[in-house]
């Protein structure tokens, strides 16, 4: 059996004939109105918003990689600026412990010499007190000894040679 020919469903009374009838007037309608238009110009608007929204998104996008490339850039920069600052102060410190060293050698070169100086100086005086010490000692020596001889009035020679030697050994 076939039901599309069946004599059944054509007829008139058939609330499904009505049915897809009322459809097709709807239908009808939906187009005189222009319905499909005012559809196809909401989705036409949705898809250029959507369209305007990856446009931003891809101009957004751009923006952020151009700015992280810079910001790696600027990364790299002051990266090598700070290896060049570390590298001078390195130098500078280099420099400054060289020059310290060089002073530091100064300084204790002269106060080497100064202590050279004062310990010559010291033994001078000494030599020099002791030579004092010493002519005084003769001079005490031998004023004894000829007070000695002007009052015992003796001579002797060894002591005579040795007191004419002593005014030439003080000077």
């Amino acid at each position: 059996m076939n039901l599309i020919f069946e004599p059944g469903i054509w007829s008139f009374g058939n609330p499904e004939i009505w049915v897809g009838i009322g459809l097709l007037i709807f239908f009808g309608i939906l187009i005189a109105a222009g319905v499909p238009k005012l559809v196809a110009s909401q989705l036409d608007a949705k898809a250029a918003k959507i369209q305007a929204d990856l446009d931003e998104a891809a101009r957004l996008r751009a923006e952020a990689e151009a700015l992280l490339a810079q910001i790696r850039q600027e990364k790299v920069e002051a990266e090598a600026q700070a290896a060049e600052m570390m590298a001078q102060a390195e130098a500078d410190a280099r420099r400054l412990e060289v020059e310290t060293k060089a002073k530091l050698e100064e300084t204790l070169a002269r106060r080497q010499k100064m202590a050279e100086a004062r310990i010559a100086q010291a033994e001078a005086q000494a030599s020099a007190e002791v030579k004092a010490a010493a002519a005084d000692l003769a001079a005490k020596s031998a004023e004894q000894i000829l007070t000695a001889r002007v009052a015992g009035q003796a001579k002797d020679p060894l002591l005579d040679a040795a007191i004419g030697q002593i005014g030439d050994r003080l000077n």
